[in-house]
């Protein structure tokens, strides 16, 4: 189940926002989106669950939305997906436990994501492109490295890190078939108006 071929804008969850904030906030922007992803390391399952209800509640549809690392939250509430970084559980071993969810991986190379393709990720989220404020200290891989991931897996790549709506275009320019944004949405004084932006730099023309 791969994702669709039209470009996509995925929002990450920041981990600096109450639950409160995140629900208000995504109930504005979610028409924009193509996925939420909620990645709080400090979550309880518990909290995951309850915060996937006020999501829906709240209007957020449910195959927007992404559970990182918890294949077995993501599979229960019955969300689109789930995220799986190096710590998580083996891609082929959720794949096959839970057979419904559409597996993102994080890669940071591109024997990273030639392993990820092999164990059957229905997506990669490559990064950080540019530095970027979440990952201190750490340059960016730059546009060649992102084309070189798109030329050599065949898989959909999402590009992350440290872009605005002004990289957009050359970002998705190397063959991405979208970007994931943090602060630039969810942080930013109009998310709303935040979230526009990197749409429309997206579906230009």
């Amino acid at each position: 189940m791969g994702i669709e071929t039209r470009k996509q804008l995925h929002v990450i969850s920041t981990g600096k926002q109450s639950v409160e904030e995140l629900v208000k906030i995504s109930k504005s922007v979610y028409p924009y989106l193509d996925m939420l992803h909620l990645r709080e390391k400090q979550w309880t399952g518990k909290e995951m669950a309850v915060a996937i209800d006020r999501l829906v509640a709240a209007g957020v549809p449910l195959t927007k939305l992404c559970v990182n690392d918890r294949a077995d939250i993501a599979f229960m509430k019955n969300v689109r997906g789930v995220q799986l970084g190096h710590q998580s559980a083996d891609i082929s071993l959720v794949k096959s436990t839970f057979p419904s969810l559409q597996i993102g991986a994080s890669v940071h190379s591109v024997e990273e994501a030639q392993q990820a393709m092999l164990s059957r990720a229905d997506y990669l989220l490559y990064g950080n492109i540019y530095s970027t404020s979440s990952k201190r200290g750490m340059p960016g891989r730059g546009l060649a490295s992102l084309e070189k991931v798109v030329q050599t897996v065949p898989i959909p790549t999402i590009a992350i890190g440290g872009i605005t709506p002004e990289r957009v275009c050359e970002v998705t320019g190397t063959g991405a078939k979208g970007v994931a944004v943090l602060s630039g949405i969810l942080l930013s004084k109009d998310p709303l108006e935040a979230a526009r932006s990197y749409y429309n730099q997206l579906h230009r023309g």
